[in-house]
């Protein structure tokens, strides 16, 4: 395997150039995306569905975060249960692949402990934050109660209760069809 300079390897020196790597398992990799990925549109359609506004991969904050919500020192990050290594035992995507699997451990195990450092800056500069694996997308209902939990209720919501409160004197609640 030889080495190379890569603009992308940033100022850490060298990237392994993979020659040997077969074309099918190179369009693979080149098809993995690092933002706006499936799962994390599903959270950020489901947010503002709820009536949550946010900004996107601010880079201000460490790891530039999938999705902040600066009001709330509340950031979001989705992580892929591969390329992140969900610990889950029953998350089918956390599986090493069968070939190259020293390489692939160290690669990954560098994703997660880079995760683990993020999340404890951003912890020690006071903001929250929720990590949602992308196996856990799939379920709307749960995903949308651990966003409410995490977040509390949304501006849109909180009018909404103010307004219906306003409506209703003091002693009278309001029957609805």
């Amino acid at each position: 395997m030889a080495l190379r300079r890569s603009s992308s390897s940033g100022p850490r020196g060298t990237r392994p150039l993979f020659d040997d790597v077969p074309p099918s398992r190179r369009r693979n990799m080149k098809a993995v995306k690092g933002k706006d990925t499936a799962p994390e549109l599903t959270v950020r359609r489901l947010l503002y569905a709820l009536g949550y506004r946010h900004r996107l991969h601010v880079r201000g904050l460490p790891g530039r975060p999938d999705i902040v919500l600066a009001g709330r020192r509340a950031v979001i990050e989705i992580r892929g249960c591969f390329w992140h290594r969900h610990p889950d035992p029953n998350c089918r995507n956390a599986v090493l692949p069968a070939t190259r699997r020293e390489w692939w451990a160290q690669k990954l195990d560098a994703n997660v402990a880079r995760d683990a450092r993020n999340q404890k800056v951003l912890e020690a500069m006071g903001w929250k934050v929720l990590v949602i694996w992308e196996c856990e997308t799939r379920d709307v209902a749960m995903l949308t109660l651990q966003l409410t939990q995490f977040l509390g209720p949304s501006k849109a919501a909180q009018e909404e209760n103010e307004s219906r409160s306003a409506q209703a004197p003091l002693g009278h609640t309001l029957l609805h069809d």
